[in-house]
Order: C-alpha cells, then sequence, then structure tokens
C-alpha cells in the first residue's frame, strides 16, 4: 500500500485545501503540547491566526466524531494556541521554527498582483524559497477581501495586520495604491518581473436587471462591506433587506445591524473632492457612501430580513453563520425571489418578491422557477443584493491571459499556470469567489510551480521533513464514556452585549480547549496488519469493544480470491485504542502514524 494513502485516510487532513494536519494539533493540545500544536497549525498556513477565526473549516465538516455526535471545534482549537504563539501574541517569533526567512537570496524577481489571500500566501512561500517578491496592491492596506470583505466583528484587524506582517518581516516588497490597468500594465510588470501572480480578488459585484434596480439605497453586498469597512458611514436606514442565501449576505445583514459603529461621520462631497490623496475610484465610492449617508449617525438598522431562493436547509451559507445572524435578531424569508423593488422620491421603499417553486433541477443545477401569483411586499430602506461577485477582467489590457467562460481568468487547476508564458494566478481571479483558505492554497500552489519552472525542489524549504511512517510503541486510549462526552460550545459574546464592533466569537480558555481537544479519535494513528504474521485467529474481533473487526471470505471483497479469508477493519468507527493490537498472540497488528503532509 502506498505510504500516501495514509493522508487521505485521516479526513480533516484530506479535507483541508493546505492540508494541515488538524488531528495532530488537536491531539497535541489534548496532550498539553501547545508549541508543538502551533507550529502543527502554522506549518502549511501563513494566516494560521486569521484561519483561527474566520475559516470555513471543512476540516470540520469532514471530521469522523461528527458520525458519533458532534465534529470538534477544530477551529476555535487552532485559535487557542495562535493565540498563545501567533505574530498577534507578539512574545517572539515562534513561527520561525517551521517558516523561517531564507539563508540566501535567488536572482529571480517575482511580481504579486493582489495583497489579499492568496497573494500574499503566494508571496510567503516564494520569499521563503529565497526569491525576490514585489507585491502590488491597489489599496492603501494588505489583506484583500479579509480585510475589505470579512466584518471586524468577525476579524480583528490587529490579528490580520500581524498574520501579514510576519510575512512581509520575510523581506517582501510592497507598492501600494497600484492598480492593474490603471497605475501599471501587465505588460509592464512582465518587464520587471521574470514570473508573476495575479490574485486580483472579484471585488465587483453582481446587481439584478429589475425595476427600481438602480434607486439610491439599493447596494451590491460586496461594494456594502468594502465601503463599510473603508470607514464610510452609511445610513442604511431602519429596514434593511438582504437577497441572497450565502455567506456574504450573512456578513452584510449582521453588519447592517452595526452600520453606524464603522469609521467617522463624513457629511460632505466637498469634503471628499478636496481630498488629493484619493484617486478618482475610492472619491467615487465615498460620494456613493455620502449620497446614501446625509445623516450619517443612526444606531443602524433595526429590522434586517434575509430574503432567499433556497430553504434554510439549501441555504450555502454555513451553518454557524445563520445561527448568530438568528441570534441577533435577523429574520430569515426562504423560497422568495426578488421581481421588483418599490421606489418613493428616487429612493427605496420597499420590495416586490415572488414565490420560488423550486431552486434546482432533476440533475442538481441552479435552475429556480417561480410562481408568477405568488407575490409578497416587504417594506425597506435599503436593499443589498448578494448574489454574486465578479472579476475585473478589463484590468488584464488586451493582452492578457485567456478568460474562461466563467468569465474568471483561465488556470491549469493543479499548477495555476494561465495561458500567459510566466504568468499564474488563483483565488477568486481564477475560480470565482470561493473560501478564504482555498485561495491560501491557491497561493501555495502557485507559488510551488513558480519554484519549480525555476529549476527548485518543493521540498527544499529548510525545515520541511522527508516523509516517514513511525510506529507507535504507546497509545491514546480514550476513555469508556468518550461517546457521552459533548462538544464544548465555541464561547461568543451575549447577544446584549454585541455593541459596536467587538468580536463576537470568543476564545477557549485552557480548560475549555483541553476537554474539547480531548474528544478527538486521533484519525492519524492507523492500526497496520502483517499478513504474514496473521494466523486468523479472530481475537482481534473478539476483543474489539466497537466491533470494527470482522473475518468474512475474501471472494465478498472487491478482488478477494475464493477459498480464503479476508480481516476487515472500519476505519470510520475505529477509536484506535489498540486493545487488538494488545491482544494479537503473533503480533500482526500494530499501529503507526503516517508523518507526511502537514507535520513539523
Amino acid at each position: 500500500m502506498e505510504l500516501e494513502y495514509y493522508d487521505t485516510n485521516i479526513p480533516c487532513l484530506a479535507a483541508c485545501p493546505v492540508h494541515t494536519n488538524a488531528g495532530m494539533y488537536v491531539a497535541a493540545i489534548a496532550d498539553g503540547d501547545d508549541e508543538l500544536a502551533y507550529l502543527t497549525a502554522r506549518l502549511p498556513n501563513p494566516f494560521a491566526s486569521v484561519c483561527g477565526r474566520v475559516c470555513a473549516a471543512p476540516c470540520e465538516d469532514a471530521c469522523r466524531r461528527g458520525e458519533i455526535d458532534r465534529p470538534i471545534a477544530i477551529r476555535a482549537l487552532k485559535r487557542f494556541v495562535t493565540e498563545q504563539f501567533g505574530p498577534e501574541r507578539g512574545n517572539g517569533r515562534v513561527w520561525n521554527k517551521v517558516a523561517a526567512p531564507p539563508r540566501s537570496d535567488k536572482q529571480e524577481r517575482v511580481g504579486i498582483v493582489g495583497g489579499g489571500p492568496a497573494g500574499m500566501a503566494c508571496a510567503h512561500d516564494l520569499r521563503r524559497h529565497g526569491y525576490q517578491v514585489t507585491v502590488y496592491e491597489a489599496t492603501d492596506k494588505l489583506g484583500g477581501a479579509m480585510w475589505l470583505g470579512i466584518p471586524e466583528y468577525r476579524l480583528d484587524r490587529d490579528v490580520l495586520g500581524a498574520d501579514i506582517q510576519a510575512i512581509l518581516d520575510l523581506g517582501v516588497e510592497v507598492h501600494y495604491d497600484t492598480r492593474l490597468g490603471v497605475d501599471v500594465t501587465l505588460d509592464e510588470l512582465m518587464e520587471r518581473h521574470d514570473a508573476l501572480f495575479l490574485g486580483i480578488g472579484a471585488t465587483l459585484g453582481r446587481g439584478l436587471d429589475i425595476e427600481g434596480g438602480d434607486a439610491d439605497g439599493v447596494f451590491k453586498a460586496i461594494e456594502f462591506l468594502i465601503n463599510m469597512n473603508r470607514g464610510f458611514s452609511v445610513d442604511v436606514g431602519e429596514r434593511v433587506v438582504v437577497i441572497g442565501g450565502g455567506d456574504v449576505a450573512m456578513d452584510a445583514a449582521r453588519t447592517a445591524l452595526r452600520a453606524s459603529e464603522y469609521g467617522s461621520e463624513v457629511t460632505s462631497e466637498a469634503t471628499v473632492a478636496s481630498d488629493d490623496d484619493i484617486d478618482a475610484d475610492q472619491r467615487s465610492a465615498m460620494t456613493e457612501a455620502i449620497d446614501v449617508a446625509r445623516t450619517a449617525a443612526r444606531a443602524g438598522a433595526r429590522q434586517v430580513t434575509v430574503i432567499s431562493l433556497e430553504s434554510r436547509a439549501e441555504m450555502p451559507a454555513h451553518d454557524f453563520e445563520v445561527e448568530e445572524a438568528e441570534h441577533e435578531g435577523i429574520a430569515f424569508v426562504p423560497r422568495r425571489g426578488p421581481a421588483r423593488i418599490l421606489v418613493e422620491d428616487g429612493r427605496v421603499a420597499g420590495i416586490e418578491t415572488i414565490g420560488v417553486n423550486s431552486v434546482f433541477d432533476a440533475d442538481g443545477r441552479f435552475a429556480p422557477d417561480f410562481d408568477e401569483t405568488d407575490r409578497q411586499v416587504f417594506d425597506a430602506d435599503t436593499v443589498i443584493l448578494a448574489i454574486g461577485q465578479a472579476i475585473d477582467l478589463d484590468a488584464l489590457g488586451a493582452s492578457g491571459p485567456e478568460v474562461s467562460p466563467r468569465r474568471t481568468i483561465q488556470i491549469d487547476n493543479d499548477t495555476g499556470r494561465t495561458t500567459m508564458l510566466g504568468v499564474w494566478s488563483g483565488g477568486d481571479a481564477a475560480k470565482g469567489p470561493r473560501t478564504l483558505i482555498d485561495a491560501i492554497a491557491d497561493g501555495r500552489r502557485s507559488a510551488a510551480d513558480i519554484h519549480r519552472a525555476f529549476g527548485g525542489d518543493v521540498d527544499d524549504l529548510e525545515q520541511e521533513q522527508p516523509a516517514t511512517f513511525v510506529k507507535l510503541s504507546q497509545f491514546h486510549r480514550l476513555d469508556d464514556d468518550y461517546d457521552q462526552i459533548a462538544r464544548v460550545s465555541v464561547p461568543t459574546l451575549d447577544t446584549g452585549r454585541r455593541i459596536g464592533l467587538a468580536e463576537v466569537e470568543l476564545g477557549f480558555t485552557e480548560q475549555q480547549a483541553r476537554c474539547e481537544a480531548a474528544r478527538c479519535l486521533r484519525c492519524f494513528a492507523n492500526i497496520i496488519l502483517d499478513v504474514d504474521k496473521c494466523v486468523l485467529c479472530a481475537l482481534c474481533a473478539d476483543v474489539c469493544p466497537v466491533d470494527v473487526i470482522s473475518l468474512v471470505p475474501s471472494d465478498e471483497v472487491d478482488g478477494g480470491e475464493a477459498g480464503s479469508t479476508a480481516l476487515l477493519l472500519d476505519e470510520e468507527r475505529c477509536i484506535r485504542c489498540a486493545l487488538c493490537i494488545e491482544r494479537c498472540p503473533p503480533d500482526a497488528l500494530s499501529m503507526g502514524m503516517w508523518k507526511g503532509v502537514g507535520v513539523p
């Protein structure tokens, strides 16, 4: 059997786009080795501290503990160790043990267009390999969607800034306020650099071609969030309707509740027009905000309603995002779509909706079917459209790379290579809006391929060790009541205290973290059978407390031969107690740990 099999047999690791060995760091927390836990979490992820707060956590969706009751709170446990050892702690540079600066510089120069998660992850890895890396950022801050799109009550800006600064400290150069297609062209960058990575994101919102769609008070969600996160106060009125069922819709709805807390009051277009340091696009965005912010200092929306085509079960938003919105009093109206926006004196007064019979066809494709006779009106002062984002492809210029049918930059998914020699791309610009961890993975994947293109070995970073398989001599045995220990709820602010921009989700205490980590089934430990020693005595099956070992005729197994016996182990239910190993008379069974991807 190929050893790489064990990477896929650890479901949390296999589900993580950057291959974080979550089981390893969760087990380390349970054992009290928090520094090892941090290093394991940090090794594949330059934004470990950020992801400890806002990652979509696909590892939790895959966690085998979820088959028993509920998955391990992996994201919150990551936050527990990053708060002790991450850049935000300010107590040294522990991460240098797995992400140290390069010992020497290479001659090749790489330009990164876009300082978002994909671009900065790419810059991080390339700089560690010793390349001369320059980031071109369109705004005055790095972070991309992490700063412009994720609300501050979800992601503390000091934490984001600390993760970014740790990358810059590797020796990454940055040119701020440099927009592709405006301040610099793709051809100019090609002349300056030996390779380019395009991580320009998807910063344009999608609108609706319906009656009233251009009225004052209608926002595209991504533009609304960008305005708010850039500090422009927006008067949303008392009644806000958000159209959409994804995570961006949840962010927009929850941000609307806190509208008055963002930035300082802006009261006149003259103030904007006189600021020589603001470019035309920034001025336009500020003016749009001011147009709906004449009274600026209101208390935010008092009634926020999310209207979605999908039913609650079909909504693409993560469950925890919806649950938090519900805790804050946001109402949900499923299975309705926008028909027209009602306008009075040029401004939004409400929205007329239409019933939805179904959202997807028999093949699971998006194909909403509406009931024209089912009409319902909702009063509104503001309507926010969270129905998708688009890429500014015009910025690429006439000589840019090919564009896919989805209106994204065409790439090879395995490498990030575009149709232009020497140009790579990733993140939302290449694959459309996805999760933060997906964008980080894209940046790292392209960095590895750029390094290969220059003749490098992707495994030559100082702290990366060759993959090995280690037999375990000591076993972690769960208590008898392991399946009765409930998941520790991640602490959050009481609903009544959720004012301002304070983070809503709080970190685990040490006791909470140890208790939650102890629930892990430790899937990274694997039972190994030496077929040459096995005598098919079945004592392992007899002693197994969860009945996951069985002996069956080989012809019942795919590829088995008639007249022989097969020993089967149900990996999904095995709790790695090692009783079978201790019982086996010929020592045919053992337990090992594959130290491959994601282990310091």
